[in-house]
């Protein structure tokens, strides 16, 4: 694909409307309609959790940024995703960008599964996120009730943990902080 046709396709991304959600995925503007209620609580939840241990310190160590939906510029107009949720350590990203694209990889990344999203999420995204270095992944089914955690091994995934009902999750790379996995995605 020359340069020109994957500026078109970032163009095309950025056209989209509100209501759908846009990623380039190994080259290719991939869509899917906006979160369901499940989808936006887990994410919700998560952010919520860790966001005072460990962006603001309170109950934790601190030195990162937990964020929703930012839009990941992994590679210029090749690989472009909105994580769910994703975490950068600070000593890595110092500041948040001014503008909305971030090309930082981020250190952790979390996908909520949705129907549409499982087949991208898992057989896609998972490996796409393991080519540019993301160093830990969460992966939530809210419909099953169920956490499963990665840790970049090479080039490849190690499971670090599988995670049901009201488990106590505190796993790479939260282990300070417990949370039982029915907080974090349950209602």
């Amino acid at each position: 694909m020359g340069e020109l046709e994957k500026q078109d396709l970032y163009r095309d991304l950025s056209s989209l409307p509100p209501s759908v959600r846009g990623e380039i995925i190994n080259g290719q503007l991939r869509t899917q309609p906006r979160p369901a209620g499940k989808h936006i609580l887990a994410a919700s939840n998560i952010g919520a959790e860790y966001h005072g241990p460990y962006q603001k310190g309170r109950g934790g160590p601190g030195g990162w940024w937990i964020l929703q939906e930012p839009e990941v510029h992994l590679e210029l107009n090749e690989a472009v995703v909105v994580p769910d949720v994703a975490g950068w350590r600070k000593s890595r990203m110092p500041h948040i960008p001014d503008a909305h694209k971030f090309t930082v990889v981020p250190d952790w990344i979390c996908e909520i599964l949705s129907p549409s999203t499982a087949s991208v999420d898992r057989h896609e995204k998972k490996p796409l996120y393991a080519r540019y270095g993301v160093q830990y992944l969460w992966i939530v089914d809210p419909l099953a009730g169920s956490l499963e955690t990665f840790k970049l091994n090479g080039d490849d995934w190690d499971s670090t943990g599988i995670f049901m009902g009201s488990e106590i999750v505190a796993v790479e790379p939260f282990a300070d902080v417990a949370v039982s996995l029915s907080d974090l995605i349950g209602e």
